[in-house]
């Protein structure tokens, strides 16, 4: 049985010696809401910090790949792809979908939250001196494949 807690019930690393190395792969979300004029000077490239969308971007990759080290009890994982998407929504949103990849012995849906949520924050911090009132929202897992546990998808609710 896989769990956190040692036989005197203290926390420790799950040990995944015995698990099969598989491909598995992990997609979540964030959202970012501003102000639409906020977002239309991120779009229209005249943000005086720069792309916004690419050091988001970056950020959120260089997050998937430290997230043993912002997490207690992640192991340390050789990522074979992360990639981070942004896209304007609705004229005040920012969707973020980050997927990571490795073939291993554990899954990457840690990783792939922490690249949504490091890539949410840094649009944040790009963004506050213009806009105070953003908010990040709806920071979830959206699939995962391979493992032991197999298959999720998110069901979205009506």
């Amino acid at each position: 049985m896989l769990t956190h807690l040692d036989a005197q019930g203290r926390a420790n690393m799950v040990d995944v010696t015995e698990k099969a190395v598989t491909a598995r792969e992990a997609t979540a979300e964030a959202c970012v809401r501003m102000l639409p004029a906020t977002l239309q000077l991120i779009q229209d490239g005249g943000h005086p910090k720069g792309d916004v969308f690419a050091v988001a971007r970056i950020a959120g990759i260089q997050a998937a790949k430290k997230t043993h080290e912002l997490i207690p009890l992640c192991h340390p994982l050789l990522l074979t792809s992360v990639k981070v998407e942004l896209q304007a929504e609705g004229g005040d949103t920012v969707r973020i979908r980050a997927t990571c990849r490795l073939a291993g012995q554990t899954g990457v849906e840690m990783e792939a939250l922490t690249a949504a949520s490091v890539a949410a924050l840094t649009i944040y911090d790009m963004c506050k001196a213009v806009d105070r009132g953003m908010t990040i929202e709806g920071v979830r897992l959206l699939e995962k494949q391979g493992g032991k546990s197999g298959h999720y998808r998110l069901e979205e609710q009506a």
